[in-house]
């Protein structure tokens, strides 16, 4: 069973940083591409940014360019999400996600609040 726990969040002022990790076990982490998504209240959930297997390619949604850099380590099976310059509007729900054969794996997710 697949297994994805991230940590991280927490209550930063605009302008903050906070660095979320999942850890990720059950699986062999380093044959996959990985994601991070948020959701917002009464929003649907959206992609925040992906990593290749090796971490040689990443993307990011436009909203998040220039601002969170995701990132990877296969030795520890653990994928990272940087954030920096953090917004009111990035106040959400961030989750972790893997495509296993066809299935999708969630973490539970992490809180990031972004207020004064």
């Amino acid at each position: 069973q697949v297994q994805l726990v991230e940590s991280g969040g927490g209550l930063v002022q605009p302008g903050g940083s906070l660095r979320l990790s999942c850890a990720a076990s059950d699986f062999t982490f380093s044959n996959y591409a990985m994601n991070w998504y948020r959701q917002a209240p009464g929003k649907e959930r959206e992609l925040v940014a992906s990593i290749t297997r090796s971490g040689s390619i990443t993307n990011y949604a436009d909203s998040v360019k220039g601002r969170f850099t995701i990132s990877r380590d296969n030795a520890k099976n653990t994928v990272y999400l940087q954030l920096n310059s953090l917004k009111p509007e990035d106040t959400a729900v961030y989750y972790c996600n893997v495509l296993v054969r066809r299935d999708k794996y969630w973490g539970q997710g992490t809180q990031v609040t972004v207020s004064s």
